[in-house]
């Protein structure tokens, strides 16, 4: 007797390309952990590299267990993969709906945690591409608004501030009048000098005005459908990963217990 191969070949492949993929994961956070300054923030959530790093892991390890136990039919790995995903969906839809009850709370934690990282902007360098990225894939500037990066020690507003970047904001927050332009000619990393003195009327001709914040979150209200179906999407997946795990399980330990029995009728006849 075996156990039924589609079930048993379909979850090993699952779960190989959940492991190739984390492998990869993990391979670039250390590549970045590496090519990194020393000086890096001690925060994981402040750390994109260490976060990457962190998951890679973690879904490396997981993955791993389901492999090896679907390919070997083994019922103890396949046990512990399958009490780990459910674990994990259990802790997502508690995440989901304590995300919708409690949303302004998330708002809260997220701009504390954008705000944690404009703090920490110049001291870590993934940091910096990460903030850069976000404020010019969305046009913003800031957490709220472009005079948040008054919270940064080397932008902040104050005439006792003697960095030569004092009431300035990054050179991702500047407009750019002229796309191609903009990629062939020398980037000019100035232009944002002094803009935090400036009124938000006249500011907004040069740099982006509104924070990242909003921009995020009106793009997660526009693009609904498109998150919902990649979230719900990944959701059953890991629920049909989940049931094939626990139909091998039934399936080997009812084989176990028919070759047990076989044997007790054997010596008997």
């Amino acid at each position: 007797m075996r156990t039924n191969q589609l079930v048993k070949y379909t979850l090993f492949v699952s779960c190989y390309l959940f492991w190739v993929a984390s492998g990869l994961m993990v391979a670039v956070g250390i590549y970045a952990k590496l090519s990194k300054e020393a000086s890096a923030v001690d925060s994981l959530l402040a750390d994109p590299s260490l976060l990457l790093l962190t998951v890679g892991i973690l879904m490396f390890g997981i993955t791993f267990v389901g492999c090896t136990g679907a390919l070997r039919d083994l019922p103890v790995l396949l046990k512990i993969f399958a009490w780990i995903l459910l674990i994990i969906l259990i802790l997502q839809i508690v995440a989901a709906v304590l995300g919708f009850l409690f949303s302004g709370m998330v708002l809260e934690k997220a701009a504390f945690l954008m705000g944690k990282a404009i703090s920490g902007y110049r001291d870590d360098l993934d940091l910096q591409n990460l903030i850069d990225y976000i404020q010019k894939k969305f046009e913003c500037c800031g957490v709220h608004s472009y005079k948040d990066w008054s919270q940064n020690i080397y932008f902040e507003c104050q005439d006792s501030n003697p960095s030569l970047e004092r009431c300035a904001v990054p050179f991702s927050c500047c407009i750019q009048k002229d796309q191609e332009a903009a990629i062939t000619s020398v980037l000019n990393s100035m232009c944002g000098y002094g803009t935090q003195n400036l009124r938000s009327w006249k500011a907004e001709s040069l740099i982006y005005i509104e924070g990242c914040l909003e921009k995020i979150v009106g793009w997660g209200q526009r693009n609904l459908l498109l998150v919902a179906g990649l979230a719900i999407g990944l959701f059953f997946l890991e629920i049909l990963v989940f049931s094939m795990a626990v139909m091998l399980i039934y399936q080997i330990d009812f084989i176990i217990q028919k070759r047990k029995s076989t044997r007790r009728r054997g010596p008997e006849k």
